[in-house]
């Protein structure tokens, strides 16, 4: 009796890990292609299993984030499905290159035109983005995910530090510390070609120290010369 209670407990224990477990696989995911820096530009994929065992993903909605706009956003076109882009009105206009924009992308919605993600897959959904917040250490995206039986599951629960992970987390991008940027960039251009410029000069002050060494000892060759043409022909004139 103790030996199949202790069995019984055991199974029901690796079922409550398994159930635990499993949504921790089934959330929608924001994930950088290599890293995504703060004021810069990066690839993004939007990663969305399929948690359900009897329908098909069939549309994909992603909000971005309206605290912290970002200027530019484009989808990359996914075999079987249809990507379409709203823009919205920004309170605070960005500037992008020298330039004012008064609205940006604030939602991506990609549609199916075939079965879409069926049960045991996941699709990508690459988003190029920039330029990422500078005063941002994270982006959250909340999004909506579709199902062919019309089930909407939201994963718009924003995560807090410290705290339990929500039943539907928001994705999160965890952004990295700022490289150097294009005036860096400049800079050291600006400092290699002052060196290539020194090292050029040197190079030219001693072209011209050999050409006045050259120059001195022509000079002299030359008195030297003449001194000996008139000595010999004095002797000439003396015999």
């Amino acid at each position: 009796m103790k030996a199949s209670r202790i069995a019984a407990a055991t199974v029901a224990a690796g079922s409550a890990v398994l159930a635990l477990s499993v949504p921790a696989f089934a959330h929608v995911t924001v994930q950088p292609e290599g890293t995504a820096a703060k004021g810069g530009y990066a690839v993004v994929d939007v990663k969305v299993p399929n948690e359900r065992d009897d329908a098909s993903t069939t549309k994909v909605e992603i909000s971005l984030p309206a605290d912290h706009p970002i200027a530019s956003v484009m989808p990359q076109p996914v075999p079987g499905w249809k990507a379409t882009v709203t823009k919205s009105k920004l309170d605070k206009p960005l500037t992008m290159h020298g330039e004012k924009i008064d609205e940006a992308v604030s939602k991506v919605t990609w549609t199916a035109d075939g079965k879409g993600i069926e049960p045991g897959f996941f699709q990508k959904f690459p988003l190029s983005l920039g330029a990422l917040p500078e005063n941002a250490d994270q982006l959250v995206f909340k999004a909506l995910q579709t199902y062919s039986d019309k089930e909407v599951v939201r994963w718009i629960e924003v995560p807090q530090e410290g705290g339990d992970e929500p039943e539907n987390p928001a994705p999160v991008l965890k952004l990295a510390a700022a490289e150097e940027d294009e005036h860096g960039a400049a800079s050291a251009l600006t400092k290699a070609g002052k060196t290539e410029n020194t090292a050029a000069a040197d190079s030219g002050d001693g072209t011209d120290t050999t050409a006045r060494v050259l120059g001195v000892a022509g000079i002299v060759i030359g008195i030297a010369g003449v001194a000996y043409g008139v000595f010999a022909g004095r002797r000439r004139t003396a015999a």
